[in-house]
């Protein structure tokens, strides 16, 4: 699965569903400030807070916008309602690995939002502490939650200057990290058995 990140919560995920490729965006949202895609060509877009302000996708991609249960193109989602008005979070199953996206959470995920994220291998946590998880809040989130990969995301960047460098959050759970990368590739088979690993991506 290849994995890129389009700033702030916006994720960019190619997945393989048989021989096809599957492209899939989450929070592909307009930034009011610095660069975004002007339109992007998914086949399945997710949204945590709704479809408003959306970066035009062309195509006539599978909307996922509200809580619920849905598959398409051998892709099992699930969206759970957060505790905060508008904000949801999501689960992705895909090539026998589970993804969780936080979206812009800043509370701790309630009950039916733990049950949606348990056992996911793959972790998108905001950690830049501008209207979301603060470092020490997200280490906090990601010891709850013990995913095999934690991928953090809605820190500073052009469409996001307030938020905090993601150095505050690695410093925070203790782990360095090479340079950051423009894609991560992963495998089921890489996934870690034991030690958890980090990727931080550069701005696509």
């Amino acid at each position: 699965m290849h994995i890129s990140w389009l700033g702030n919560t916006a994720i960019r995920l190619q997945a393989k569903s048989g021989s096809n490729d599957v492209n899939i965006v989450i929070d592909p949202y307009k930034p009011s400030k610095g660069s975004a895609p002007r339109s992007l060509t998914p086949q399945i877009a997710l949204y945590t807070r709704g479809s408003d302000n959306s970066i035009t996708l062309s195509g006539d991609p599978f909307v996922l916008e509200t809580a619920g249960e849905c598959e398409t193109s051998g892709v099992l989602m699930y969206a759970a309602q957060g505790n905060e008005p508008g904000n949801n979070i999501v689960r992705i199953d895909s090539e026998g690995m589970s993804l969780g996206h936080l979206g812009m959470l800043s509370q701790e995920p309630n009950d039916a939002q733990m049950e949606i994220l348990s056992g996911v291998d793959v972790l998108f946590i905001p950690v830049g502490g501008n209207g979301c998880y603060d470092a020490q809040k997200a280490v906090k989130i990601v010891n709850m939650i013990e995913p095999r990969v934690v991928i953090p995301m809605a820190y500073q960047c052009d469409n996001d200057p307030k938020a905090a460098d993601v150095s505050a959050f690695l410093k925070e759970l203790g782990m360095k990290t090479d340079a950051p990368e423009k894609k991560v590739i992963i495998k089921k088979k890489d996934l870690p058995q034991e030690d958890m690993l980090v990727f931080v991506l550069e701005k696509e």
